[in-house]
């Protein structure tokens, strides 16, 4: 009796104690959530060590990967809450099912589609890329999500890749520029922006496997500005890793890249991998990946039950920390990442609500189209295009009611509306009669596949001439879609010519209708051995919703085009570089692949070689009149620290108001290290109304001249002679200036 007494005693006293220690560690708990006073750096950081503390190894792996397709865990026990990601860098994509790819099936998630990237890139408008990224920051925030997966700033190295498109450009400078403002645009509303996608990823073709080999000039002076200025211009707060190698290991895990990101460069926010980029658990561990997405969800990796454990990041990171193979302080990492990452968005006390579909967010993507769509071609003032009755305008090609923000990949959406040219066209032109017919057909845009036309195409052909013989203008909508092998992730661009027979459409329509123009709907060079075929071009990129009225906006003259060219058009396709050393400059012998030009990708191969473009980096002509002159520089001799000042001035001497980006290049003269003739270090949009006269001023940073230098592995600025180059075109200079830095 006694003994049965005394264990019971035991028991209570042992239940008390545990009450007692669960109390007091109750009591450690951390409030999660701030007051709106409580955001400085240093409370925040000590929260989130506080937060550790308490959280359990088991509770801290599974915050570093998925949950479902586009999630990760929170700690409920806690309060912490999930992070929600989505696509893309124009657009908030469709809600996705938990666990496939297919549409959730919502109703409540169409969105405002804005332009894609290579046309605010050809805005040359910082300003602009602000109220882009702020407008696609709300409406991400309506859709209740913390990280938008973009902007992508990989380098346009070739015409042929699939995904450039999403991308800002040739030029380094240029992409640097418009992407730090569209970051800040997306983060001021407490959205994560994820620049993506950390490094080389500058084709589709084998991106899963192809291994890159780049010098440590070409790496640090093209491929890596743009996420540089992401991450210390920007202080962008995610960053997504890539799916090929680097120099014999996977981008997403590299540890030379890690370093320069984490390390040499400061980076404090969450790296992503692409989904299913991630192939090593001590990689994973050891060089960088905060959350682990998509392994093994789509068929390529485990298809288990709770296949998200089974996560490189998941059970297998837990185990090689229980087994002492990989330390905590590992995990700990990754977590005060992520719980930084949730005190700027969903735990930020400061942040509002969100907004979709606004008539400001419409407007928004509209002015960025009409800023961005180039005129490339003007015969006889082809364009604008005046309504007036008694005129039959013509308006042939599929891509002239296609719908363009279907398709692509990741990057497809789900708008509230998207306005076809067509309709843009019908809208506007209210006096000229307007005939329509497709000219030719493509299939549907699906993913990975090619879905054949259903219409005929000889059919199709004969009607296009027919209604081309009727009309006064012909205005032919064409180019690329979002379908495999064109403009679209996953693979890459088969040919460089037009496809679905477009070139002989063109020259069958010219035979009968001299008075052609063409609305070259792409995200891509493409060739032109039709262009003498033609009175106006005008390059009008993927648009978005409002993408008929912005060409209408500018067919018709209400907006006067100022959009300029964010990468060159070759005439032949070996005459860009990554195209000018075989097969193993691209796309590589199926392993390996050598970035055998260089620092000369774009304009810097065609300057420094003497290869006359098609049409030229910066290039792109107005309705009116621009000239610049008086060009300056304030002294004739630098320091290295000193900033050099060129001052200019810019008249409009046409009938109607316009813009002009005046470009500043500068070149070393007789370096002692491979240079390109001139590099892209200032521009500036000036606005005009007819008739008037601006003096303006860029200022360049005279160490911003300075080359990657691999024996010291830092920056060397080179004394000595030095040109300045002013023009708005990367061929068309209008002064070429000398200048000294000692």
């Amino acid at each position: 009796m006694r003994l049965a007494l005394k264990k019971n005693i035991s028991v209570f006293v042992f239940v008390l104690c545990l009450q007692i220690s669960y109390t007091k560690a109750q009591d450690k708990i951390p409030q999660i959530q701030l007051e709106k006073n409580e955001v400085s750096t240093a409370f925040i950081e000590a929260k989130i060590d506080s937060i550790i503390a308490v959280l359990t190894l088991e509770e801290k792996v599974a915050m570093t990967h998925a949950q479902s397709k586009f999630s990760t865990k929170g700690v409920a026990r806690l309060g912490i809450p999930e992070v929600w990601m989505s696509d893309g860098p124009h657009g908030v994509r469709e809600e996705i099912s938990w666990d496939a790819w297919e549409n959730a099936g919502w109703t409540n998630d169409a969105i405002t589609a804005f332009p894609a990237l290579t046309c605010l890139a050809a805005t040359f408008n910082p300003e602009l890329a602000e109220n882009y990224g702020f407008s696609l920051g709300e409406e991400a925030k309506y859709r209740e999500k913390e990280v938008l997966l973009g902007p992508g700033v990989n380098i346009y190295r070739t015409p042929m890749n699939g995904r450039n498109f999403e991308y800002l450009g040739e030029d380094p400078f240029l992409a640097s520029t418009m992407v730090v403002p569209y970051i800040k645009g997306v983060q001021d509303n407490g959205i994560a922006a994820c620049v993506k996608h950390f490094a080389l990823n500058n084709q589709e073709h084998l991106r899963d496997k192809i291994n890159v080999e780049v010098g440590d000039r070409a790496l640090h002076e093209i491929y890596l500005p743009a996420f540089k200025a992401a991450v210390q211009k920007g202080n962008v707060w995610a960053l997504m890793g890539a799916y090929n190698k680097f120099r014999g290991q996977y981008t997403t895990h590299n540890k030379i890249l890690h370093k320069i990101l984490k390390t040499d460069w400061g980076f404090d926010g969450v790296v992503i991998s692409d989904w299913s980029s991630v192939h090593s658990t001590k990689e994973a561990a050891l060089y960088g990946v905060d959350m682990e997405m998509g392994t093994g969800t789509d068929g390529l990796g485990t298809t288990t039950n709770n296949h998200y454990q089974h996560y490189y990041l998941a059970n297998p990171f837990l185990k090689a920390i229980k087994n002492s193979e990989l330390s905590e302080d590992l995990v700990d990492d990754k977590v005060r990442r992520i719980l930084r990452l949730m005190y700027r968005t969903n735990l930020n006390p400061n942040r509002t609500l969100g907004k979709l579909n606004t008539d400001k967010h419409l407007e928004v993507a509209r002015k960025v189209a009409t800023e961005g769509i180039v005129l490339l071609k003007n015969e006889d003032n082809f364009f604008p295009i005046q309504d007036k009755k008694g005129i039959t305008i013509a308006v042939i090609g599929e891509n002239a009611t296609r719908d363009m923000t279907q398709g692509g990949g990741s990057s497809q959406l789900k708008p509230l509306f998207e306005i076809s040219p067509l309709q843009g066209i019908k809208e506007r032109y209210k006096n000229a009669t307007i005939i329509h017919t497709m000219g030719y057909e493509s299939g549907a845009s699906v993913y990975d596949k090619i879905l054949p036309a259903n219409l005929d195409q000889d059919s199709l052909y004969v009607k296009a001439i027919e209604v081309a013989k009727k009309a006064d203008i012909v205005l032919f909508v064409g180019g690329l879609n979002k379908s495999h092998h064109q403009d679209s992730e996953g693979d890459d661009r088969k040919v460089f010519d037009l496809p679905y027979g477009q070139e002989k459409l063109i020259n069958g329509i010219q035979k009968v209708n001299e008075n052609l123009g063409f609305l070259l709907v792409t995200g891509n060079a493409v060739k032109m051995p039709w262009i003498s075929k033609t009175k106006g071009i005008l390059q009008t990129w993927y648009l978005g919703s409002m993408a008929g009225h912005a060409i209408a906006d500018v067919v018709s003259g209400d907006v006067n085009p100022s959009g300029k060219l964010p990468f060159s058009f070759p005439k032949e396709l070996n005459d860009n570089a990554a195209h000018a050393f075989g097969q193993i400059s691209y796309p590589g012998d199926g392993v390996n692949q050598n970035y055998s030009e260089g620092i000369l990708v774009g304009y810097r191969w065609f300057d420094t070689r003497k290869i006359k473009p098609q049409y030229a980096f910066g290039f792109g002509l107005s309705y009116t009149d621009l000239k610049i002159s008086d060009v300056k520089i304030d002294q004739k001799k630098y320091a290295k620290n000193d900033q050099i000042k060129i001052t200019f001035d810019v008249a409009n001497t046409g009938d109607r108001a316009g813009a002009e980006v005046v470009q500043v290049y500068v070149g070393k003269h007789k370096s002692k290290v491979e240079r390109a003739l001139k590099e892209l270090k200032g521009f500036s949009k000036i606005y005009l109304d007819k008739g008037t006269k601006k003096t303006s001023t860029i200022t360049i940073d005279a160490s911003t001249l300075a080359y990657y230098n691999p024996e010291i592995s830092d920056w060397t600025v080179e004394e000595g002679t030095y040109y300045l180059y002013v023009g708005n075109a990367s061929n068309n200079i209008v002064k070429k200036i000398k200048f000294d830095l000692f």
